[in-house]
C-alpha cells in the first residue's frame, strides 16, 4: 500500500511536469511575441525562409524588411543572412535575402550572406560562428513574432545577446498566426531544450 502511494505520488509529479512545463513555454512564446523590444546590436542576422528562385517568399520578404528598418534606424552596422537551398533550387535563402537588400540599396559592404542552415538552430550555430571570429558578440533577429523566443534563446545559448525584429507584417505576423503557431514553436523549444541543447555541449566537448 505504502509503495502504491508514492508510484501514484510518482505518476502525478510526472503528468504534472507534462502539462506544466509546455503551457509555461507557451506562455513565454506569447509574451515574448507580444511585448518586443529590440536593443543596439553589433549585428542584424535575417533567419533564413523560403524563397523562389532567387526570390523571397512574402515571409521571407517581411523578415528582410524588418532587418532593413533596424539597419536604416541605426541599430546595428551589418546585416548577417542565413539559410541554405532546398534540392533543385537555384539559389539559397541567405543569397535571396542578400540581394533583396541590395536591391532595396542596403550597402553591399554591410551585407553578408552566409548559404547554411536548413533549420533555427544550424542558422544559429553558423552566424555566430562568424560573430565570434569577428569579435560581434550582440545580434537582432530579425523573423516571425511566435519564432523569436526560441531563436534568442540558441543565440543566447551559444554565447550572444539577442533581441528580436519581429515582422509587422505577412504570413509570419501576429494577424496572421495564432495558437497552431504557438503549439509547434511550444514543440519545437521543448525538443531544443531535450536534445538540441545536447548536441551544442556535445559539439563543445568534440572541440576541446
Amino acid at each position: 500500500m505504502f509503495l502504491f502511494k508514492i508510484l501514484r505520488r510518482i505518476i502525478a509529479a510526472i503528468l504534472l511536469i507534462i502539462i506544466v512545463v509546455p503551457l509555461y513555454v507557451a506562455s513565454q512564446i506569447w509574451w515574448t511575441a507580444h511585448h518586443p523590444a529590440i536593443s543596439q546590436s553589433d549585428a542584424i542576422v535575417v533567419l533564413g525562409a523560403a524563397q523562389d528562385n532567387g526570390t523571397p517568399t512574402a515571409i521571407l520578404a517581411e523578415r528582410i524588411k524588418q532587418a532593413k528598418l533596424a539597419y536604416q534606424a541605426g541599430e546595428a552596422p551589418l546585416i548577417i543572412t542565413v539559410g541554405g537551398s532546398q534540392k533543385g533550387d537555384l539559389s539559397t535563402e541567405a543569397a535571396a535575402s542578400r540581394n533583396s537588400l541590395i536591391a532595396q540599396h542596403i550597402s553591399r559592404n554591410h551585407v553578408v550572406a552566409l548559404p547554411v542552415g536548413k533549420d533555427t538552430l544550424t542558422s544559429t550555430v553558423a552566424y555566430v560562428s562568424y560573430m565570434k571570429l569577428r569579435g560581434l558578440k550582440s545580434v537582432i533577429i530579425s523573423t516571425d513574432p511566435y519564432h523569436c523566443y526560441r531563436a534568442m534563446a540558441e543565440a543566447r545559448d551559444l554565447g550572444v545577446s539577442a533581441t528580436c525584429a519581429e515582422a509587422q507584417s505577412g504570413p509570419g505576423s501576429l494577424k496572421s498566426t495564432g495558437v497552431r503557431y504557438i503549439f509547434r514553436e511550444t514543440a519545437a523549444y521543448l525538443a531544443y531544450e531535450t536534445v538540441g541543447r545536447f548536441g551544442i555541449h556535445l559539439s563543445d566537448q568534440i572541440k576541446k
